[in-house]
């Protein structure tokens, strides 16, 4: 037992001291594994914080949320958006004749600026039922939402988001004072709570949100909506829900079987797929450029250690002339090619956390650094070591004494 910790202790020694002699060589030499299992750790990183921040602003906005939008046509070759042809009458009836869905409401923004007293702002007015924020599951912070009375009369009333609370009564008191849109007098009614931004960076508290009847005559000049929100009545239901409001829209707006529909369905589940399979295929590729810098990593390790045993074929010869064996020089070259690997791995591991930590602070990237990718790093490191080693370790354990002691 003692001789082998011995000789275990030995071979760990020379190996650290054939690798001292050539320090820049070495570190040279573990580069490219440094280089690629640092992009191995920043890709993960980045690819599961990304993948987080998605599944929060899906989770958030609800997994149970259907959107139908205004389908389009192909002409010469190219997909044109058609022209909206929803009626307030088809939102009715989605919420009437398809039990799968929970509730339903037309939408109708425009971009405008808000004037009250003597400030002003640039923001985006949308028309919605009051349905809407049951969907979206917006609550109000403070004052009250206009009611379904509101919506059928177009009553000049709205709720403000909070970014456009903050800037046009930036010392509060906005509830029952008045906003102009386009010398249009709106009452403010309340506040809905902050949302923040949602998953393309936008901030969803910079609106203005009034009854679609009131937006869509008095600012669109027609009562088409732009495109219809609505929930399931759970998230087990919205296939259910799509069905059902794909049929009713086809037999409504006389669509034969066959043809293609003039409206869009699209679901919170399909939108997240879309964006996870974007991201992974993001990742894939990245993934394959650090694949191929550990691969030259690992070839630059096999060749350093094939130049070390050329230069040390003498030693090699002494070594076993004194009775080492095979298996010893095996284990002594494997050991130093592993070391040289695993050190890349450690150098690289540190330069990738630091390199994910950089991209969030100043890219403002979400980033998750997880133990599994560190782990994944050392042990492609290990790997590499070996296989890239072994051939070089062979070669120099099959070496004949007398020859390699007559190498000059």
């Amino acid at each position: 037992m003692l001789p082998s910790l011995w000789r275990s202790g030995n071979l760990l020694l020379l190996g650290f001291r054939a690798l001292a002699r050539n320090k820049l060589r070495s570190f040279l030499t573990t580069l490219g594994l440094v280089i690629g299992v640092g992009c191995v750790i920043v890709v993960v990183a980045i690819g599961k914080g990304a993948t987080h921040q998605v599944e929060e602003a899906f989770n958030f906005l609800g997994k149970n949320v259907l959107f139908v939008v205004p389908g389009a046509t192909l002409r010469n070759g190219i997909r044109i958006a058609q022209q909206s042809t929803f009626t307030i009458d088809d939102v009715e009836a989605i919420r009437d004749e398809c039990p799968s869905v929970a509730y339903a409401s037309p939408q109708r923004a425009v971009n405008v600026h808000v004037v009250a007293k003597q400030l002003n702002w640039g923001t985006s007015l949308r028309g919605v039922n009051p349905e809407w924020f049951l969907v979206r599951e917006w609550e109000m912070a403070s004052g009250q939402l206009f009611t379904d009375a509101d919506a059928r009369i177009g009553a000049k009333v709205c709720v403000l988001g909070a970014t456009v609370a903050q800037n046009l009564f930036p010392d509060g008191g906005a509830i029952g004072e008045t906003i102009r849109v386009r010398n249009v007098p709106f009452k403010v009614l309340g506040i809905v709570k902050p949302k923040g931004g949602d998953r393309t960076g936008n901030d969803q508290d910079d609106i203005v949100l009034a009854p679609f009847k009131t937006v869509a005559q008095r600012m669109a000049g027609d009562l088409h909506p732009s495109s219809i929100m609505l929930s399931a009545v759970s998230a087990d239901r919205v296939d259910d829900a799509w069905n059902e409001i794909d049929a009713l829209l086809r037999q409504r707006h006389r669509i034969a079987p066959g043809d293609d529909p003039d409206f869009t369905i699209h679901s919170q589940v399909e939108m997240a797929s879309a964006s996870a399979q974007q991201m992974k295929t993001m990742e894939m590729l990245l993934l394959s450029i650090a694949a191929i810098a550990l691969l030259v990593g690992g070839i630059g390790i096999m060749n350093i250690m094939l130049v070390s045993v050329t230069e040390r074929t003498r030693e090699i010869g002494i070594r076993m002339a004194i009775g080492a064996k095979g298996r010893h020089v095996l284990a002594q070259f494997l050991f130093e090619a592993v070391t040289l690997a695993v050190a890349g791995g450690v150098i690289g591991t540190l330069v990738g956390v630091c390199a994910s930590m950089a991209v969030a602070r100043f890219l403002q990237w979400p980033i998750v650094v997880s133990p599994e990718s560190i782990m994944l790093a050392f042990g492609v490191a290990g790997f590499v070591g070996v296989f890239f080693g072994f051939y070089p370790a062979r070669k120099a354990s099959r070496l004949d004494p007398i020859e390699a002691l007559r190498y000059e």
